[in-house]
């Protein structure tokens, strides 16, 4: 089980003062590589007008642009909420980026009140992501707007 009181932590100290939004994104998504068993990618995409477009990230090569309310990003950005998606092969719409993929979550932030950008984390193992992962990552990913890490909309 993840320490994510200790991952966050090392988030907080790794960015504090760190005024490069882009390599603090690259940074964080290393960070959860490094950290988090059993993932397949890890990473950001930016949100830029209607469609989310590819961000710093960890993992194999990546889809480049997602259109708002497509696939797990897509969706969990036009819907400003969490998505734990146990399998996204029954998820409807699903964009398989890397067939291996089983599971994922996708975690939105937000500059200005509005989703900037979506955290999205891939597992090859089917329900890899469960509710301490979606508190922990919730709270990662608020670090990142408390700093104001996000690029500017």
């Amino acid at each position: 089980m993840t320490d994510y009181n200790a991952l966050n932590a090392q988030l907080q100290a790794l960015t504090e003062g760190v005024p490069h939004p882009i390599a603090n994104l690259a940074n964080a998504s290393a960070l959860l590589w490094q950290s988090l068993p059993e993932l397949n990618w890890a990473g950001f995409y930016l949100l830029e007008g209607k469609k989310l477009v590819l961000g710093p990230f960890q993992g194999k090569t990546a889809c480049i642009e997602i259109p708002l309310g497509r696939g797990v990003c897509g969706t969990a950005a036009a819907e400003d909420r969490t998505l734990v998606v146990e399998d996204v092969h029954c998820f409807r719409g699903h964009i398989a980026c890397d067939s291996a993929s089983a599971s994922e979550i996708v975690v939105p932030l937000h500059r200005e009140g509005r989703v900037a950008a979506v955290l999205d984390l891939d597992s090859p193992h089917k329900s890899r992501f469960t509710e301490a992962d979606r508190a922990g990552l919730e709270a990662f990913a608020a670090i990142l707007e408390q700093q104001d890490f996000l690029p500017k909309l």
